[in-house]
């Protein structure tokens, strides 16, 4: 568990880097509308492959800025009523619930 727990406008910032690599037109979206982006799902930027890679990212990132192995795509976000993966904002909020 990190030292420091992150801040939620250091996670987003977060996804905004992983999406730079991943997907430069997500990292413009996020650029315009931060954590209100839609990732996937109706009107979304990501098709199921570009979620699961940005995912991947996220978390090998988590990993290396905090020492954090989590694995975002389990069973408990699968089974929440709402996705995590809806918005940016709702990511964040779920990766910090998760800490």
């Amino acid at each position: 568990m990190p030292e420091q727990r992150p801040t939620r406008d250091e996670i987003v910032a977060l996804i905004a880097e992983a999406a730079a690599i991943c997907n430069p037109r997500l990292a413009a979206a996020i650029a315009a509308t931060g954590a209100e982006t839609v990732l996937f799902g109706r009107n979304g930027t990501l098709d199921s492959l570009g979620l699961v890679t940005l995912i991947v990212a996220i978390e090998g990132e988590l990993d290396a800025r905090w020492g954090v192995a989590l694995t975002l795509a389990d069973e408990r976000a699968l089974s929440l009523q709402h996705s995590p993966f809806r918005t940016v904002g709702r990511l964040a909020d779920y990766i910090l619930g998760r800490l």
